[in-house]
């Protein structure tokens, strides 16, 4: 099998077969390193590929890799969520690949129309309401969220957080922005507190009767039911339903963390395989049970606490209108007040 990279400098297309592979693949990642490494230990056990491993923030290994040019050390760029991803895009420091294993392995909808990015796991943002306070036939939509039936009973973090921004992208893209932006404005002033806080802060403070409704991701849901050092969290999470919104319509909204392989890598057919293997059906099961994400390989197990959530429908637009919308998507929310 031949596989092509579109990694386009000032005069040349440059071409690799995996005949030429590397011994080696240095990444840089914005997950931590807990949720990547033992993946990568597994991938060199497996190849024989050693792996060299750089963690930060997702902002800054984006700002050094535009920095470092043609000069960076960096294969490949992993990172949270498809704002960041198209941003890496945009900044053109990914290269296009198309190989067989990647396109059979992951939806569509969840990796780059023009093979930059792929996803590796994904993560629905959902609501998540206080059991004693709140019925579940009582919630239908995101939509719904503007209501003034739920004034000062709603818990979420900021503007500024890219989950949040993504969320409000994907509204974008059902319903237009002159209707989202009535609808954050609704949101806004059914807040109960200003924004503050992470996700798990809002789950505690509906918990504890600030608010009855919280916005999270699922995944920080399972931390928390499954914490071990804070049992105040466990009790939080306990006190705390699952909704899956917009089931009779799109469905509920999904994001990812992905990676692609950077436009001057120097190990590219290495990365490659690395990625390959992070959509294989053995890592994907790894990311389900550890950090209870959903895999993004449709034949990847889920964890037993996740199946426990149920199945749901989760809505099916290609994630790169996500980083598409973004800044019409901040701008929105700060015409709307939210903070």
């Amino acid at each position: 099998m031949k596989t092509t990279f579109k990694a386009f400098t000032l005069s040349a297309l440059f071409i690799f077969t995996t005949n030429s592979l590397s011994a080696e693949v240095n990444i840089y990642s914005g997950r931590k390193e807990q949720l990547i490494k033992p993946l990568l230990d597994r991938f060199t056990e497996q190849t024989g590929i050693k792996t060299n491993l750089v963690t930060a923030k997702a902002d800054k290994l984006l700002a050094r890799l535009k920095n470092e040019g043609r000069n960076t050390p960096a294969d490949l760029f992993i990172t949270v969520d498809a704002g960041r991803l198209h941003r890496a895009k945009e900044a053109g420091v990914l290269a296009s690949v198309n190989s067989d294993a990647l396109n059979k392995a992951v939806p569509t909808h969840l990796r780059d129309p023009d093979g930059q990015w792929v996803g590796l796991s994904q993560r629905a943002r959902v609501i998540f309401y206080a059991k004693d306070r709140v019925k579940p036939e009582q919630l239908s939509t995101y939509e719904d969220l503007a209501d003034p039936k739920w004034k000062k009973k709603i818990c979420i973090r900021g503007s500024g957080n890219i989950y949040n921004q993504s969320l409000v992208a994907s509204l974008i893209a059902a319903n237009g922005v002159e209707a989202t932006e009535e609808w954050a404005k609704g949101l806004v002033a059914n807040m109960a507190r200003p924004p503050k806080g992470g996700d798990r802060d809002q789950i505690k403070a509906a918990a504890a009767g600030q608010c009855d409704l919280a916005i999270a991701n699922t995944y920080y849901y399972g931390k928390m039911l499954t914490s071990k050092k804070d049992p105040a969290q466990k009790q939080a999470a306990e006190a705390m339903g699952l909704f899956w919104p917009n089931q009779n319509g799109r469905g509920a909204h999904v994001n990812v963390s992905g990676a692609g392989i950077t436009k001057h890598a120097k190990n590219p057919v290495a990365a490659l395989k690395l990625l390959e293997f992070l959509v294989s059906r053995e890592a994907q099961k790894w990311y389900a049970e550890v950090n209870f994400e959903y895999p993004v390989n449709p034949e990847a197990e889920v964890s037993e606490l996740v199946n426990s959530w149920g199945h749901f429908k989760s809505d099916q637009v290609n994630l790169d209108v996500l980083g598409k919308n973004n800044a019409e998507a901040v701008r929105l929310m700060d015409r709307a007040g939210w903070k």
